[in-house]
C-alpha cells in the first residue's frame, strides 16, 4: 500500500523526509558523494536537487559516470570524478568530460581511474574496514601508470605480486530504489549494481524511492531488502526519480533521451541552456516531470509482471 507525503506529525523514528532537505541537511561544498546505481535506479532528481542547491568542489565517485556526471561537471558542483568506463549508456560520449579531460575546457577536471571491479573493490574494502583490497584484473593494464593508487604489493602468503586499490569511504551515498518503508528499510529488485556496499562504507545514505509502503509489505518478502533501516539516514518520496534511466516494475530506460543527449553534450552552450531551464528553472523534481509531461511517460511505461509468491513457512 502506498503512502502519501510525509507531514509534521513523523515520528522522530521515522526518516522520511522532502528531497530538497535530504540535500540541504546530508550534503556540503567540499564533500565525497557517490551516486551509485549499474544502468538502473541512477538517482538523477538527487543530482539536479544538487545541481539546484548550488553545491562546488565536490568529489563526484561513480561507476560509469553516465549523463548525471555529465550533467553535475557542467553545472559547476564537481570539482574531481573518481569513476570507471566513461560513457553515456550505450549512446556516445560524455562530451562536457571530454571538454574538461582532453582540453582542459573551461577548466580541468581531476580525474582517479578504475575498472569497474577496481571500484567495486573500493567500496567493498570501505564498507568492510579494510585498508586495501588485492585484485589481480590490473596486470597488463596502463591504468597503474595513470592512477598511483593502484599499488602493487606482495602476497604475504604466495610471495607473489599483486595490485591493491585504495577503501572508498563517501561522506554521503545517494541512491535509488523501488520502495521502503518509514523507518528506512530499502527493498530493490532488478539490477543491484554496487548500491548495497556504497551505502555501507559512507558516513550517510539517502535513498530516494518510488514508493513508500507499510512495514507489513517489507515483512512479507525480507529477501528483497537491501538495505535494513540501521544503514540508512534519509528516505526521500520520489516517483520516477531515476529518469532517463529505468526502475523495474515502474518505467523503463529512457532511450530516446540518452541518444538525445549527445548533440546537446557536444554543444556547451546548448547544455548550459538545456541545465537553466531544465534543471536551474524547475522549482523541484515535481515541476521536472510536470515539464517533461504525462505523454512522455506512455513512451516509457511498463507492463505488469508480477513475479509469484515465497513461502516462508516456519514450524507451527
Amino acid at each position: 500500500m502506498t503512502t502519501t507525503a510525509p507531514t509534521a506529525t513523523i515520528p522522530a523514528t521515522e526518516k522520511v523526509t522532502s528531497l530538497s532537505e535530504a540535500i540541504a541537511t546530508h550534503v556540503h561544498d567540499g564533500m565525497t558523494i557517490a551516486l551509485e546505481g549499474f544502468s538502473h535506479l541512477i538517482p538523477f532528481a538527487a543530482a539536479h536537487e544538487i545541481i539546484r542547491q548550488g553545491r562546488r568542489d565536490l568529489t563526484l565517485c561513480r561507476m560509469t559516470p553516465d549523463i548525471v556526471s555529465d550533467q553535475l561537471v557542467a553545472a559547476g558542483c564537481v570539482s574531481k570524478l573518481v569513476a570507471s568506463f566513461f560513457a553515456s549508456g550505450s549512446a556516445g560520449s560524455l562530451h562536457e568530460l571530454r571538454r574538461r579531460i582532453e582540453n582542459h575546457d573551461p577548466e580541468p577536471l581531476e580525474v582517479e581511474e578504475y575498472s569497474h571491479y577496481g571500484m567495486v573493490c573500493r567500496y567493498q574494502a570501505g564498507a568492510a574496514g579494510l585498508p586495501f583490497f588485492p585484485l589481480r584484473s590490473y596486470a597488463g593494464s596502463d591504468l597503474p601508470e595513470l592512477n598511483p593508487r593502484i599499488r602493487l604489493t606482495t602476497d604475504p602468503y604466495t610471495g607473489d605480486s599483486v595490485y591493491v586499490v585504495p577503501p572508498l569511504n563517501p561522506d554521503v551515498t545517494i541512491i535509488h530504489a523501488q520502495r521502503a518503508d518509514r523507518a528506512g528499510n530499502v527493498q530493490v529488485w532488478g539490477i543491484t549494481g554496487i548500491q548495497q556496499e556504497a551505502v555501507y562504507a559512507a558516513r550517510t545514505a539517502i535513498v530516494l524511492v518510488e514508493e513508500i509502503v507499510d512495514d507489513e509489505v517489507v515483512r512479507s518478502d525480507p529477501n528483497r531488502t537491501l538495505l535494513p533501516a540501521h544503514a540508512v539516514d534519509a528516505i526521500v518520496l520520489c516517483p520516477r526519480g531515476a529518469h532517463p534511466s529505468y526502475a523495474q516494475g515502474y518505467y523503463d530506460r529512457d532511450c530516446a533521451f540518452y541518444r538525445d543527449w549527445t548533440p546537446i553534450s557536444k554543444d556547451p552552450a546548448a547544455l548550459q541552456t538545456w541545465i537553466d531551464e531544465w534543471v536551474r528553472g524547475t522549482r523541484d523534481h515535481e515541476e521536472y516531470l510536470a515539464k517533461l509531461g504525462e505523454d512522455h511517460w506512455a513512451t516509457i511505461e511498463v507492463g505488469s509482471r508480477p513475479s509469484g509468491t515465497v513461502d516462508y513457512g516456519s514450524r507451527l
